[in-house]
């Protein structure tokens, strides 16, 4: 027999941010997108209410970028107001020492090789800041006792988040080890659609580019 299908879980990366376009390390700070991540973030809702989806719930961070990425959306597909619960184990990767320089003066700063293993490694935090593994430790939690339920009840949930933050939740969805989930690269405004069996497996994955 075939497993018994429950809800559907859609993740996306809220769209370009300003520092995005500045190539600055933003983690925590909390900065606005810039016009083409609200036109990336309208056009993720466009993708999903041409499937037809309708959510129950949405769950964002408490960081601007990702609560406007899922204003877009819900708007898009006719639901603005819908309850959405805004909770910081959602944030991006706290960046700590970088949040804020330019990319470019980081490896200035600190070199090339030790700014990639900050930013590439699972376990290595930077400087007064987490490592991909440390933001995992707060989204799992999080979702397993906060944004699960609603899915294996069946429902559609939207989660409109951050690079990090959604790696390490994909990392767990999919199985992935640490060195697998730093290689992936999440497409800002991407949405992804999982749907999930009742014992909380992927039953399938689909990226809407």
């Amino acid at each position: 027999m075939g497993e018994i299908m429950s809800g559907t879980l859609v993740l996306v990366r809220h769209g370009q941010s300003e520092w995005n376009l500045k190539n600055l390390f933003t983690g925590w700070r909390d900065v606005d997108l810039s016009e083409l991540g609200h036109q990336e973030a309208r056009e993720a809702g466009a993708k999903l209410e041409r499937r037809g989806l309708k959510f129950d719930i949405a769950f964002t961070s408490v960081l601007q970028r990702a609560q406007k990425t899922s204003d877009h959306i819900l708007a898009a597909v006719g639901q603005t107001g819908l309850t959405t619960v805004r909770n910081l184990a959602l944030n991006e990767r706290d960046y700590g020492d970088l949040s804020g320089l330019n990319k470019d003066d980081a490896r200035k700063k600190w070199g090339e090789e030790q700014v990639h293993v900050w930013r590439r490694s699972y376990d290595v935090p930077p400087p007064g800041g987490e490592s991909l593994r440390d933001t995992g430790a707060r989204v799992w939690p999080y979702y397993i006792h906060d944004i699960q339920p609603h899915v294996l009840s069946g429902g559609t949930v939207l989660v409109s988040a951050h690079g990090n933050s959604l790696r390490a939740l994909i990392m767990a969805l999919d199985g992935l080890s640490g060195e697998e989930i730093v290689k992936l690269e999440l497409g800002t405004g991407v949405p992804i659609v999982y749907r999930l069996n009742a014992d909380s497996t992927v039953a399938s994955r689909e990226i809407l580019e």
